[in-house]
């Protein structure tokens, strides 16, 4: 069996012992048995507490970008307009994914380091454009930034922008993440950050407005949120459900909540503040520019001059096991 010095899952991240736990339980058929319906009820009322909103939320099957993909399939239709707000990978990619269904895009756009903080470049494209929906990144992980969510969910509602979609996957359960407060129409979100468990389930936030406009796109795909509006209560899946991942996404959740949201967000910010700190004392750089919003909970870290990606890999590779066996 492959095993690693650090083992941890895409994220990255090492599993919570909950969370690895729930899979060595036998479960029986989720189709069939409550139990499976009384567990997605207790991760829906988990997940709520973390996001502090009431919405609903839908929990998939499938790593984080199926939620991603789900809410832009289930909201779209060909030809409407969409504001990317792009200050990382994700944020351009969100723009991309949206015009690959026929969306009309437009982007305001930033480099990789900086974060948003002034939206004036927003009010102006909506105001011309008329948007459906705005897009935007909350923590950008490949730039280690974190983007001011609130700002644009203001602008959104003062505009009269129907929906507001925001990619939260790297930041709900480290930092604070507010669909009700930010005015968030599909909040997004995945198991295998914060939340420390695998890469197989994700999540969605729904505003009562985002369920209107489900409701008329009727988008059917396997990746669609409207089939989960009904069911709980229709006791009725779109897809067999995974009675272990759900139950490995609770028991995140649950790890999350027993700290208490202010300790772990404190927690996170201590830690990211200790580590880039000692990468500066050490001589790395940071990614992020100095006015940039960093993440409480991704470090991104520059490359030092003079080494190839390759090479570095393989000498952090090489401390990691030099470390481990003292």
């Amino acid at each position: 069996m492959k095993t690693y010095p650090i083992p941890m899952v895409p994220g990255p991240v090492r599993a919570h012992p909950a969370v690895l736990e729930a899979y060595r339980v036998d479960y029986g058929s989720a189709d069939l048995e409550p139990e499976y319906l009384e567990l997605y009820t207790r991760t829906e009322r988990n997940l709520k507490a973390i996001l502090e909103t009431q919405q609903s939320v839908a929990v998939f099957l499938g790593e984080g970008m199926m939620a991603l993909w789900g809410g832009l399939k289930s909201v779209l239709c060909p030809g409407d307009r969409l504001l990317a707000i792009g200050t990382g990978v994700y944020g351009y990619g969100i723009g991309e994914m949206a015009a690959a269904l026929g969306a009309e895009v437009r982007t305001v756009g930033l480099p990789y380091d900086e974060t948003l903080a002034d939206l004036s470049a927003v009010e102006e494209a909506v105001a011309e454009f008329r948007p459906k929906m705005i897009t935007a990144v909350h923590c950008e992980t490949p730039s280690g930034t974190l983007n001011p969510i609130e700002g644009l969910g203001r602008l959104k509602q003062a505009m009269g922008v129907p929906l507001f979609y925001v990619d939260a996957v790297s930041s709900i359960g480290g930092t604070a993440v507010r669909p009700d407060e930010w005015q968030i129409d599909l909040c997004l979100g995945g198991a295998q950050k914060c939340l420390s468990a695998l890469p197989d389930t994700c999540f969605v936030a729904v505003s009562e407005s985002a369920w209107g406009i489900i409701d008329q796109v009727n988008y059917a795909g396997y990746d669609a949120i409207k089939p989960f509006k009904t069911a709980v209560v229709r006791r009725y899946f779109p897809y067999t459900p995974g009675w272990q991942a759900t139950a490995g996404l609770n028991a995140g959740a649950e790890a999350i909540l027993n700290e208490g949201l202010e300790n772990c967000f404190r927690r996170h910010a201590e830690v990211a503040a200790f580590c880039r700190r000692r990468l500066v004392e050490i001589g790395y750089a940071l990614f992020p520019a100095p006015d940039a919003v960093p993440a409480p909970t991704v470090t991104a870290v520059k490359v030092p001059e003079g080494i190839a990606w390759p090479e570095f890999d393989r000498r952090l590779r090489a401390t990691w096991v030099s470390w481990i066996r003292l």
